[in-house]
């Protein structure tokens, strides 16, 4: 079990987190909500309707598009952070490929965080756009 000390630091090594002062990190694991998955559950599904980010406390997480695992998530990796921003479709499946639990934080919650906290605004533009231009590298390298 992961101690509220372990969440703050956990959340606070986020890189969208990790300027937010200790009260924002505790007000960001006072929404949260912790979420156990059994191994094999499907914790957000492809083309699914978004509601909310997911930070890895315990287990691993495939990542899979077109049925094929792009990527292995463990403790203190995270998905859905585009979630915060819209409610859109989810780009990939995360599967549970262990028993785990997540950190959820929903979009309507983190919201008025971000409000208050324009410098957290441009963090999430700048990390969002870093996983653009990540996207567009490996589908010009598939076209190559």
């Amino acid at each position: 079990m992961v101690t509220k000390k372990e969440r703050l630091e956990r959340l606070g090594s986020v890189r969208l987190f990790e300027e937010l002062s200790k009260a924002d990190l505790k007000y960001l694991d006072d929404i949260a909500k912790i979420v156990h998955h059994d191994e094999g559950h499907t914790i957000i599904g492809e083309g699914d309707r978004a509601a909310g980010f997911h930070l890895v406390l315990e287990g691993e997480a495939r990542v899979m598009r077109g049925g094929r695992t792009v990527v292995r998530l463990g403790p203190g990796e995270f998905f859905g952070e585009m979630a915060l921003i819209d409610e859109g479709t989810r780009t990939a499946d995360v599967i549970a490929a262990t028993p785990m639990t997540t950190l959820g934080i929903s979009g309507w919650d983190f919201r008025p965080l971000v409000k208050r906290r324009p410098d957290m605004a441009w963090k999430l533009l700048v990390h969002l756009t870093g996983r653009l231009r990540e996207s567009q590298k490996r589908e010009d390298a598939l076209r190559a």
